[in-house]
């Protein structure tokens, strides 16, 4: 890990408000998997963001949209943004997201170590296949093709297909930090 996590003691004035956001925001949401220390210090991604609260608070509002939309199912939310964090191999990614994927989506610890390494299952619905698809050839890099672009729109409408490919930069965004910061899976007790 190359930034400190930042304790509630260490905090600047200007890293405060972002602070008691992301806690309450990670908070309410993940439970699932751990994503602070116990002298209260913020692990993933959003310990990094506190470090540059002027461009971490960007990234957090965006977050915060990100969760809000639920324009897709959240089984597809969880297919995408596992493609995403596999590809780009970011570790606390595919930790958190599979640790949901599998106790709120009842996903198998197989078909999550599947997606996450670019495998398509077989079992996928139209909805999860159309989200893998479209996360795995994004983050190949290029344009998507027409094809895949229209079945995304038939398959979710254009608010949906659009909140669908927002989602996987933002998780690229995620991925990027995690992997430039080198921050890891914390230890398991």
């Amino acid at each position: 890990m190359r930034l400190d996590p930042l304790t509630p003691g260490q905090l600047s004035d200007t890293q405060r408000p972002l602070f008691e956001s992301m806690k309450a925001g990670v908070s309410a949401k993940y439970s699932n998997f751990v994503t602070t220390r116990a002298d209260g210090a913020l692990l993933g991604p959003w310990n990094a963001w506190l470090h540059d609260p002027e461009i971490g608070s960007g990234i957090w509002h965006l977050s915060q949209t990100m969760t809000q939309a639920r324009r897709i199912p959240d089984r597809a939310r969880q297919v995408a943004i596992l493609v995403t964090g596999g590809r780009l191999d970011a570790a606390y990614e595919i930790y958190a997201h599979g640790a949901v994927a599998t106790a709120i989506h009842g996903m198998s610890a197989a078909r999550v170590e599947a997606i996450a390494s670019g495998n398509r299952p077989d079992d996928l619905d139209d909805e999860e296949e159309v989200a893998f698809e479209v996360a795995h050839t994004l983050v190949k890099g290029g344009v998507l093709p027409q094809a895949l672009y229209d079945r995304a729109l038939d398959v979710f409408g254009r608010e949906g297909a659009t909140e669908l490919f927002y989602l996987v930069g933002y998780y690229c965004l995620v991925a990027i930090t995690l992997n430039a910061f080198d921050i890891r899976v914390p230890a398991q007790p």
